[in-house]
């Protein structure tokens, strides 16, 4: 037996894979890559040779107030990290100048002050003024223009009307926007939930340009740049980060411009390819990324990708939070199957985008094709049945049940940071 240990919650799982049916372990060279400098070094560097861009203590002269976006509880950003060391150098050059921090919550529901002291930590959340995005405050929200998709271009106000706008974050494989970071600070981040929806309509997620890993042409990935630029974001720091969550390269500067570069590194160091399998088993990279449903749907399609029509994919996640999404659970729980889903979501046009749908059209594209099976201890089994998903408490188990689907003699493929990884078919 073949034995790994696997991203889970805040730890690990150990999982046990039989030799003979162990076919390919897809691990990126992220997961090894070692540097000689600190993560506080590799930061500050960036810094000092902005992309593109006159640096940010030049950007903040002069400047009365400003806005910083971060991202919130579900993306481990470094923010203990990358936070203080902004503010210092911000601080350092105009010490008088205004700083709001704005959480960019998306379409997820509000960070808590407890999730916020995880994340900033305890001094940030009690000196510096946090403000939690709202997407369906409309009082909160100004219209800035209209998105190259049709959309209208809804952001917060408070970025909206900044004098000088700045975005932190890290850069990863995206399932549909190619990567994160960069211009995702503005939309999805702060953008109204119109605007997100009509951004995420089912014609654009059902683009073949809609992928992990892909820019050109990517039509979410066109209006997000626009947003982007509309808003005025004039700096971005992202970092990109190995498995352990630690900053392994750093890429500041333009938003377009540094998100550039800091793709072009994330391209070469999470590639992964394989061939089809019987069985796939993929993780969600822990938490905070593995805290339900709704995100896990990520890593399945790391599964999908090498996963065999009718195949398996084992989803390692803890979904500590439940379904993640009122609307995606719903729509899912409901459907007869995925396949009168799919078929349903795809006939809606882009104004009539509802919540969730995004989500819960990937979801039915995987289902459709692959059965799969959660392993957690952490959610209740009702949520994930209801949703046409397999339960397992242990992997054990998951794998018992993985072999009644395929048989006994099914191929492994074992990806254990789906969501860091853009895998390809050989």
């Amino acid at each position: 037996m073949a034995v790994f240990n696997v991203p889970y919650y805040k730890g690990e799982m150990e999982i046990e894979l039989p030799d003979k049916n162990l076919k390919d372990v897809l691990i990126s060279k992220a997961a090894d890559y070692k540097t000689n400098f600190k993560e506080e070094e590799i930061v500050e560097k960036a810094l000092d040779n902005p992309i593109g861009s006159k640096s940010l203590e030049e950007l903040v002269k002069g400047k009365k107030s400003m806005v910083i976006i971060t991202s919130d509880h579900t993306r481990p950003v470094p923010s203990k990290i990358t936070l203080p060391i902004l503010l210092n150098r911000i601080r350092k050059a105009n010490p008088n100048i205004n700083i709001k921090i704005l959480i960019a919550a998306g379409f997820h529901r509000p960070t808590t002050r407890e999730e916020m002291i995880d994340k900033f930590g305890e001094e940030i959340v009690q000196k510096e003024e946090i403000i939690c995005h709202k997407s369906k405050d409309k009082e909160e929200l100004l219209k800035v223009g209209v998105l190259p998709s049709g959309g209208e271009l809804w952001i917060n106000k408070l970025a909206a009307e900044a004098e000088l706008l700045i975005s932190e974050g890290f850069i990863e494989p995206h399932f549909f926007a190619g990567f994160s970071g960069g211009r995702k600070s503005i939309l999805p981040g702060i953008a109204g939930a119109e605007t997100i929806m009509a951004n995420h309509c089912s014609e654009f997620i059902n683009n073949e340009n809609s992928r992990t890993g892909k820019l050109k042409e990517n039509p979410i990935h066109e209006d997000m740049l626009y947003a982007a630029k509309t808003a005025k974001l004039a700096f971005i720091l992202n970092v990109a980060l190995d498995k352990n969550k630690k900053i392994i390269g750093a890429f500041a500067g333009d938003s377009e411009l540094a998100h550039n570069k800091g793709c072009e590194f994330v391209s070469k160091f999470y590639g992964v390819s394989g061939t089809k399998s019987d069985i796939v088993i993929t993780t969600n990279g822990g938490y905070p990324l593995d805290q339900n449903i709704y995100q896990a749907v990520k890593g399945m399609t790391a599964g999908e990708v090498l996963s065999r029509e009718d195949g398996v994919i084992i989803m390692i996640a803890s979904c500590c939070d439940g379904h993640g999404g009122e609307s995606f659970y719903k729509n899912v729980s409901s459907a007869k199957n995925p396949s009168e889903l799919l078929n349903r979501v795809l006939k809606v046009s882009r104004k009539e985008t509802v919540p969730d749908q995004w989500e819960f059209q990937i979801l039915a594209r995987i289902l459709n094709k692959h059965k799969v099976i959660i392993v957690t201890d952490m959610c209740d089994p009702k949520i994930i049945e209801d949703m046409h998903m397999y339960h397992a408490r242990d992997f054990k188990k998951a794998l018992e049940l993985a072999f009644e689907i395929v048989g006994k003699d099914g191929k492994i493929t074992l990806i254990p940071d789906g969501v860091s990884s853009i895998v390809k078919t050989k």
